[in-house]
């Protein structure tokens, strides 16, 4: 009969078989990145794998310490993702004239594609549907 350590033990040599491998396409994308969003997905698949590995060992060798760190890890990642995202943001697209006022946003004032000024739903009655009912509940 095959003991649940042998097993435990196989499932950790797998998870790092398949861990490794994962890896090593991860960072093929890294490097052969065709754009910059594509390489920054990939290093924080990066950390994932890296927590990844960190979990296997720590089930494979019982110290429970290894999970604090992982965590650590994930956190670490995630701000790092945050801040990548805010430069690509901030880069823009190539040849785009930088917006130094902040995006501008249309006002009821400013018309439509059509031609014809932009109603606000609360300016008309049943909060813009036609032939809804009033305030009171009665119908027109």
């Amino acid at each position: 009969m095959i003991a649940p350590e042998d097993i435990i033990q196989a499932a950790c040599t797998f998870a790092l078989v398949i861990l490794g491998i994962s890896f090593l396409f991860t960072v093929y994308r890294v490097v052969k990145g065709p754009t910059l969003p594509d390489r920054v997905l990939s290093l924080d698949m990066l950390v994932g794998i890296a927590i990844g590995f960190i979990a296997v060992i720590a089930i494979r060798t019982g110290y429970t310490l290894y999970i604090d760190i992982a965590i650590s890890l994930g956190l670490v990642g995630f701000l790092a993702t945050v801040a990548f995202a805010r430069f690509i943001l901030a880069r823009g697209v190539v040849g785009e004239k930088p917006l130094e006022d902040g995006p501008v946003l249309r006002t009821d004032k400013q018309k439509t594609k059509g031609g014809k000024k932009a109603k606000s739903a609360a300016a008309s009655p049943a909060g813009g549907k036609s032939g809804g009912a009033t305030r009171g509940g009665a119908r027109k």
